[in-house]
């Protein structure tokens, strides 16, 4: 009952981005085209959130580790539970990239 509600309202231990990215976590930035051009992490794969569900071809492997990103932490959440509600098992939403970068 206690690790649900904890679960629910985010508390627990960090997540260790930087440890994910080197063991080959797979980095979403679900912004638009046009704010992705104007700044992102290296290595991200831009696929906007409106266009995440018809491209889920590009993500094989649903079991491999996947951050998403936008801008603020919203639609890179609303990613999270898409992909999690299309059978990929290890999800986890980094927020805004420009804070996600500092942690990577």
């Amino acid at each position: 009952m206690i690790s649900a509600i904890k679960k629910m309202f985010g508390i627990g231990p960090a997540t260790n981005y930087a440890q994910l990215v080197q063991r080959g976590a797979i980095l979403i930035d679900v912004r638009s085209k046009g704010e992705f051009d104007s700044g992102h992490i290296t290595g991200a794969i831009n696929l906007p959130l409106d266009q995440l569900q018809n491209n889920l071809t590009k993500l094989k492997d649903k079991n491999k580790v996947i951050i998403t990103c936008c801008a603020s932490g919203m639609r890179s959440a609303s990613a999270k539970t898409l992909l999690t509600a299309k059978g990929y098992t290890a999800v986890y939403n980094g927020g805004g990239w420009s804070s996600l970068q500092h942690k990577l």
